[in-house]
């Protein structure tokens, strides 16, 4: 029987292909085609055995049922319509192109003339080309998506005030690993329990794993040789990219075997995603699925020359979100990665581009308003990376309740203190939650993301080692990647043998840890510096799938060292609940309890004055925290533990005089940066002085009065 004479109506919904046991229904949205075919592709993914129309076309949706098409089948499409760049259409049907509701894709994209719509070899887009890209693109596959999840427990949702995120890559983290079988590395299946008991040892609660939706290399990057290593170049929402499975045909699969481990472990996963730009480009680009579908409804068109694309993401294209079935795609994507594949919160590339109407940042756009009030989405975590390159794009604290946002002011300012370039004046706030940011509608401390180092820019090891970046490996001139680091080389550039610089490389790396650890909101680890990973000063490693970006686990005792005291303070975090408090510190007498939340402490043991706080030189100053105020909004007296930590900027030793506290007389130590391994000693006196080493970090708690 033809495919014409068994093909049926099917329905409109869901969109993509649906397989319900006996055959496929297949949706596809355009608003501007006329006709729309399904490619149906031989076992291997290459040859194209049939070409099928949709019948219907209802609601702007094309659609049409298959009755002997099954799970494993290859396809795509190609849709008709006008071609006229100038208004804003770039139909060819000569281009096959991804469905965006696929759920797997399978084969490699080959960089060829033939995948443009236009002749590309003229450079003019307004050009039309004949040539059939289907041998050169990737294909969309059929998936069955029943899955066995093996009674995995249902999600152990970590509350915002105990979390603490691990920032990794899929392949990176495992390309090396010794415990993991060489098969296995850099899949979703090299994240093997053994794997996971590390991850977990470190006192992380989140695993925020860059990006895995179906994504290409650039062709400016396979010229050269390298590869498109972070993924922020999506082609698919709804895919797993199968470049990290480790049998191609098992991405839908093994992905979700992935997180049931992860859940095993107790370990949330959390996706970096990119909705914000494809990978097609602007005008110059490929035509590989949104661009042949609807470029116009897809993308943010000029609205005076709808020719050419609006830039806001630096990459050429922005995905168009104020329109419905857009938003609908995205809205649709993020509720499948849940439900499906049971993730557990989504780290948004570029965020603020998400909220943009065409009149620029909206708390109340359309993206905005849906992710508030969907009832799948507000059970997950929502971080916002809150900027971008376009005009307004700088967002932090603009997002609306119920969002956590990347804080990148925390990260500059502890990088500059510790520096010796930031005062007290500038760090306090950033220790205690940023509530100049983020304190009003009623948003908690863990709304800002606190992080000093991250995937883009120098890692911890490197970040105390060059004051220069060295990019080189990138072929670009060393002229990519950001020139203002805020780091400091310790002085020499790069690896050294003197054994002072190493030792304050050292404890710059446990000052900074400390930071963002012992900080009120949430803090963000980027893998392998707790062992003190390097890139060897490259601070743009975008396109380096090698070992220059793959974690290196043959830690020498340096790493082991850090490793334990990460560890200490991921365990002191969880023990005293002061270091994570869902409210903001303001340091506000409280009149009922007799009580301020946080007293700033001058270096000679007194509360600081206007005078400190005015002294940029002031330096080397104390956060006392404590544990008597309220914890939530009853007026009732507290009972955690008063904390004082104590931070000296200075490059030369500062004697502190240890302050009075309501509670107890005595000071416990906990952690000393200058100090490796701390003395078996009795706790200190109020009124003591503590010879407080150049740049460093004391952590010590109230020692209650005997009752």
């Amino acid at each position: 029987m033809s495919s014409g004479a068994r093909i049926r109506e099917g329905l409109p919904f869901p969109k993509g292909a649906t397989w319900d046991g006996k055959g496929v229904n297949f949706s596809l949205f355009s608003a501007h085609a006329t006709k729309v075919e399904l490619c149906l592709f031989d076992g291997a993914g290459k040859k194209e055995i049939e070409r099928v129309e949709l019948p219907e076309y209802t609601d702007q949706i094309f659609h049409g049922y298959l009755p002997d098409v099954r799970p494993g089948d290859f396809y795509g499409y190609r849709v008709h319509g006008p071609y006229e760049p100038e208004a804003g259409h770039r139909f060819n049907p000569n281009k096959l192109l991804l469905d965006p509701y696929a759920r797997a894709h399978a084969g490699k994209l080959t960089w060829d003339p033939a995948c443009f719509g236009y002749q590309m070899e003229t450079g003019d887009d307004l050009t039309f080309d004949e040539r059939d890209s289907a041998p050169f693109v990737p294909k969309c596959v059929v998936v069955d998506p029943n899955f066995d999840w093996k009674g995995e427990p249902e999600r152990q949702y970590v509350p915002w005030d105990r979390t603490v995120i691990y920032e990794t890559h899929v392949r990176g983290f495992t390309q090396l690993h010794p415990d993991v079988p060489a098969k296995q590395r850099g899949t979703y299946t090299g994240f093997t329990r053994k794997v996971l008991e590390y991850i977990r040892s470190l006192g992380v609660t989140s695993v925020e794993l860059l990006p895995i939706h179906t994504f290409l290399d650039d062709s400016h990057l396979t010229d050269k040789g390298l590869r498109n290593y972070w993924g922020y170049s999506s082609i698919g929402f709804f895919a797993p990219d199968p470049r990290y499975s480790f049998e191609v045909e098992q991405s839908l699969r093994e992905f979700k075997e992935m997180v049931a481990r992860f859940h095993e472990a107790g370990l949330e996963v959390i996706l970096d995603v990119v909705y914000n730009h494809t990978a097609e480009g602007n005008e110059k680009g490929p035509t590989l699925s949104f661009k042949g579908i609807d470029n116009a409804s897809y993308y943010r068109l000029l609205p005076d020359q709808p020719r050419y694309y609006i830039n806001d993401t630096g990459t050429g294209n922005t995905v168009n979100l104020s329109n419905a079935r857009v938003l609908q795609m995205v809205m649709d994507s993020l509720r499948y990665w849940v439900q499906e594949m049971h993730v557990d919160g989504f780290r948004f590339d570029l965020g603020t581009i998400l909220a943009r109407e065409p009149g620029g940042f909206d708390q109340q756009s359309g993206f905005l308003r849906a992710c508030s009030q969907d009832p799948v989405l507000t059970t997950v975590k929502l971080i916002a990376e809150p900027w971008d390159c376009g005009p307004g794009g700088y967002q932090v604290g603009g997002f609306p309740p119920g969002w956590a946002e990347w804080n990148d002011q925390f990260r500059d300012t502890v990088r500059d203190f510790w520096r010796g370039e930031a005062n007290a004046t500038e760090l306090a706030p950033r220790l205690s939650g940023s509530g100049d940011i983020f304190n009003h509608e009623g948003r908690r401390p863990w709304s800002s993301v606190n992080f000093i180092t991250a995937h883009d820019g120098f890692t911890l090891a490197d970040l105390v080692s060059y004051n220069e970046k060295h990019n080189e490996a990138n072929g670009e001139d060393n002229q990519d990647g950001h020139d203002h680091n805020r780091s400091w080389n310790c002085g020499a550039e790069g690896p050294t043998d003197d054994p002072e610089i190493n030792e304050l490389r050292n404890r710059q790396m446990r000052n900074m840890l400390a930071t963002l650890l012992l900080s009120q909101g949430t803090p963000m680890l980027l893998a392998g510096d707790e062992f003190a990973r390097t890139q060897q000063g490259n601070n743009n490693a975008y396109c380096q799938d090698n070992e220059i970006s793959w974690l290196n686990w043959e830690i020498d005792e340096r790493g082991k060292t850090l490793i334990e005291f990460t560890r200490k303070l991921t365990s002191l975090r969880r023990s005293y609940p002061i270091l994570r408090r869902n409210r903001f510190l303001t340091g506000h007498y409280d009149e009922d309890l007799d009580v301020k939340d946080v007293t700033w402490i001058n270096a000679n043991g007194s509360e600081m004055q206007d005078e400190d706080w005015g002294d940029g030189n002031t330096k080397c100053f104390g956060m006392m925290v404590d544990g008597r105020a309220r914890a939530t909004g009853l007026k009732k007296r507290g009972e955690d533990v008063s904390l004082l930590i104590v931070l000296n900027g200075h490059h030369d030793l500062v004697e502190f005089t240890l302050p009075v506290c309501a509670g107890g007389d005595r000071w416990k130590l906990l952690i000393d940066t200058n100090l490796t391994e701390l003395p078996d000693a009795p706790p200190f006196s109020t009124g003591d002085v503590y010879a407080v080493t150049g740049r460093s970090l004391l952590l010590l708690a109230l020692q209650l009065d005997a009752a």
